[in-house]
């Protein structure tokens, strides 16, 4: 096709694809001196086709091509949800309160309840007194049964209607431990509360520690509502939400009100309060009923590709934002 390799210009072209008698030739398409080359399948011109095997009988490794590829796929996704421990010093003592909440046991004011009732033991010896401190490598009982630590578990579910946020129901309704039941082994409880009929973003875990900070009133937890009014807000009844509204000598002001959707029937709530049934309790106030309540972002954690009734592990990225109390 070409007779020369360059042009009267000095410009570079194309090596054939193929010989004048038909056949492709093996080497590479440029081989200028000082340009890259590709490695070529002969050694030498004329010298035999390069090993595949080293003198040993080692078969040669294949050379990648670009940077390696980092090995982020070493473990399963279950797997990289078993967080590490954070180091703990076994000199430092903890309340014994505290102790069980993180063995996933149950919540600090249950414990102070299984204390007082004589059923936590230490050392072999009944503790009974609340405020006791304890060793992390003291001998806990439970009931006579040994209290072991356990790792730290994370999910966030995406609440459906008609199911109660509790552990158990004396009632026998259907509750948010029965759609995770199968998550884990360990004991893990909701942080928080959502009514029955309301949906959206829940936590639950067995960290206690960032349970009592995700439910303390200190804590600021930004949480966001999406509203359905049984009819169109008036403006004046909004302004009067917009200033304040007084529940329980408490006066609770909405961080954000928006209407997303067009209209004053779709309301968007931004409220950090953490009073009970506080968002339906706030239009009740003005004379409005909610008919639909969804609580699409808590504490930072949205409910994104997370369908109705479905639940996930949180990312070690969101457990860290939660434990620095990056809470919006």
């Amino acid at each position: 096709m070409f007779d020369n390799h360059s042009n009267n210009e000095g410009e570079r072209r194309p090596r054939p694809r193929f010989h004048r008698d038909g056949e492709q030739p093996s080497r590479p398409r440029f081989q200028r001196e000082g340009e890259y080359q590709s490695r070529p399948r002969f050694q030498h011109e004329g010298d035999e086709q390069r090993p595949r095997f080293h003198h040993d009988g080692e078969r040669r490794p294949n050379r990648p091509f670009g940077k390696p590829k980092r090995n982020n796929g070493l473990y399963s996704e279950r797997k990289q949800q078993n967080y590490r421990q954070q180091h703990e010093d076994p000199t430092k003592p903890i309340r014994l309160n505290k102790y069980l909440a993180n063995a996933g046991i149950c919540s600090r004011r249950e414990a102070d309840d299984f204390i007082q009732a004589g059923v936590i033991t230490v050392n072999g010896q009944v503790v009974d007194n609340l405020g006791v401190k304890v060793l992390p490598t003291d001998e806990v009982r439970f009931h006579d049964q040994p209290v072991r630590r356990e790792r730290k578990v994370y999910i966030l579910l995406n609440k459906p209607k008609n199911t109660v946020t509790t552990t158990d129901d004396p009632q026998e309704r259907h509750t948010v431990i029965d759609i995770v039941r199968n998550a884990c082994a360990e004991r893990i409880y909701p942080v928080g509360r959502l009514d029955r009929n309301t949906t959206g973003v829940l936590l639950l875990t067995n960290d206690g520690d960032l349970a009592a900070k995700l439910t303390h009133p200190k804590f600021h937890k930004k949480k966001i509502y999406a509203v359905t009014l049984d009819k169109e807000l008036d403006e004046v009844d909004e302004a009067i939400i917009r200033t304040g509204v007084v529940l329980d000598d408490e006066r609770i002001t909405p961080d954000a009100l928006e209407f997303p959707k067009g209209d004053r029937k779709h309301i968007g709530l931004e409220i950090h309060s953490g009073q009970n049934r506080v968002v339906r309790r706030i239009f009740e106030k003005v004379g409005y009923k909610v008919v639909n309540l969804d609580r699409v972002s808590f504490a930072g954690l949205t409910k994104k590709n997370v369908g109705r009734g479905k639940w996930r592990f949180l990312t070690p990225k969101e457990v860290a934002f939660l434990q620095m109390g990056n809470f919006d």
